[in-house]
C-alpha cells in the first residue's frame, strides 16, 4: 500500500460512525442483489433495522422494475457513478409517494460492490409548494379580511330588519324571521373564523414541552370525540423544548386528533391514532426574501388509520374552505397550516387506505434567538377550539 492510500485509510469504526451521521440513506449492495450494510438513515427510510436489511435483496425493498436496478447494472457495466433525479421508490410498506435523487457509484475497494445514496425529495418539493402557497394566500387573506369588514354592515342592518318585521308577524311569519336572524347569525360566525387568517400580528413564543401538549390533547379527546380509540405514543424523551406558543400548539394538535379520530370512527375497536416525536437533524428552511436558513429539526407527527385522504384532494388539503367532510367548512387544517407556518414550521401529509400521516416540523428553542428575535412580541392565539 501506497503511504497516500495509507493516508487515507479510515478505521472501520470511525466509517461506521460517519455513514451513521449522514442524513441521507446510503446502502452498499453486493454482487448478487444482497444488501451487505447500510446507515442508520437507511433504516428509516425503509422502516426496518440494519440486522434484518442485510437479509434482503435489493428488489425485494423497491418497486417491481424500479429504474435504480437498472442504474446498478449500468454503473457495474461502465464503471463510472450514475445520478438520476426525481425517482419514485414507494411501495405501499413505506409509503406510496417517495421520490428520491439516486446517487450510485462502484466501491472499488470491493469489486463488483455498489453504494447506492438516496436522497429524499417529497419533502423539498412539499416545502416549495407550501411556500408558493403561503404567498398567494397572502392575497386571499387580505381580501377576506376586506370581504369580512363589507359583509357584517349589510347583515347587521338585515338582522335588525328582521327582528322588526318579528315584533307584528303572524306566528308562521315569525319562523321566516327567526330563520333570517339564524342565517345572518351563522354567516356573521363564519366570518369570524375567516378573519383569524388575517390577524398578522406577532405571536408570543418560548420554550415549549411538546410532550406536555400532547398529553394534554390526549386527554381533552379521550374525554370527548375520542372516547372510545387507541392511542399509541412514540415519543422521543430527549427532546429540546420547541419554540412555540403553547397554546396554539394545543389548538394545532387538538384538530389534527379530532380529524384522526373522525377518519377511524368507522372501525370501532379497531380504530387507532399514534402521536410521534423526534429529532430530525436534516431538515433546513431557506425563507422568502432572506440568506439564513432556519433547522427544523423537530418532528412531530399524528397518525390514523382510517380510510384516507382521496388523492386530488392532497395538494389543496390546507387550503381554506377544502374539506372532505359532508358538514364541514374546510377551515380546521387551513387554520393549522396558518399556526404553523406563524411560527416558521411547515406540516404536510402523506396518505393512502390504513396509512395516514400529518407531519409537523417546527424549530427548537434557542436561548440567544429568543431574547433578539422575539423580546416584546405578544400576540393572543385563537381560541381553543377544534374546527371542522
Amino acid at each position: 500500500m501506497t503511504p497516500v492510500a495509507e493516508h487515507r485509510h479510515v478505521p472501520s469504526s470511525d466509517a461506521d460512525a460517519i455513514l451513521n451521521a449522514l442524513p441521507n440513506p446510503v446502502l452498499l449492495v453486493a454482487p448478487d442483489g444482497k444488501i451487505v450494510d447500510a446507515n442508520m438513515a437507511a433504516e428509516s427510510f425503509f422502516e426496518i433495522s440494519t440486522q434484518f436489511l442485510r437479509r434482503q435483496s435489493l428488489k425485494e425493498l423497491v418497486p417491481f422494475g424500479s429504474p435504480l436496478l437498472a442504474l446498478i447494472d449500468q454503473v457495474r457495466s461502465s464503471g463510472s457513478p450514475v445520478n438520476e433525479y426525481k425517482v419514485d421508490l414507494g411501495t405501499p410498506r413505506i409509503g406510496g409517494d417517495r421520490q428520491v435523487d439516486l446517487h450510485v457509484a462502484l466501491l472499488t475497494e470491493r469489486p463488483g460492490h455498489i453504494v447506492v445514496m438516496l436522497q429524499e425529495r417529497t419533502i423539498a418539493d412539499k416545502m416549495d409548494r407550501q411556500l408558493t402557497h403561503r404567498s398567494a394566500a397572502r392575497s386571499v387573506i387580505a381580501l377576506a379580511a376586506m370581504l369580512a369588514h363589507e359583509i357584517k354592515n349589510p347583515l347587521s342592518g338585515i338582522r335588525g330588519a328582521a327582528q322588526l318585521l318579528e315584533q307584528g308577524a303572524s306566528p308562521e311569519d315569525r319562523m321566516l324571521t327567526r330563520l333570517i336572524c339564524d342565517e345572518a347569525d351563522r354567516i356573521v360566525t363564519l366570518v369570524d373564523r375567516m378573519e383569524v387568517f388575517g390577524d398578522e400580528r406577532p405571536v408570543a413564543r418560548g420554550p415549549v414541552n411538546i410532550h406536555s401538549v400532547l398529553d394534554h390533547v390526549k386527554r381533552l379527546a379521550q374525554s370527548g370525540f375520542a372516547r372510545n380509540i387507541r392511542f399509541v405514543e412514540d415519543y422521543d424523551p430527549s427532546l429540546p423544548p420547541v419554540l412555540a406558543n403553547q397554546d396554539q400548539l394545543i389548538q394545532v394538535f387538538l384538530n389534527l386528533v379530532k380529524n384522526a379520530a373522525e377518519a377511524v370512527v368507522d372501525l370501532g375497536i379497531d380504530g387507532e391514532i399514534q402521536l410521534t416525536t423526534a429529532f430530525r437533524p436534516g431538515v433546513r428552511l431557506s425563507l422568502p426574501g432572506k440568506k439564513s436558513r432556519v433547522s427544523l429539526p423537530l418532528e412531530f407527527c399524528v397518525k390514523d388509520n382510517g380510510s384516507g385522504v382521496p388523492e386530488d384532494l392532497l395538494p389543496n388539503l390546507f387550503d381554506p374552505f377544502v374539506t372532505t367532510k359532508a358538514t364541514g367548512s374546510g377551515l380546521g387544517l387551513a387554520l393549522v397550516a396558518k399556526i404553523v407556518g406563524d411560527h416558521g414550521g411547515i406540516i404536510e401529509c402523506e396518505s393512502q387506505p390504513r396509512k395516514t400521516t400529518f407531519r409537523v416540523l417546527l424549530p427548537m428553542f434557542n436561548t440567544a434567538q429568543h431574547l433578539e428575535q422575539d423580546r416584546g412580541n405578544g400576540a393572543p392565539g385563537p381560541s381553543l377550539v377544534a374546527q371542522d
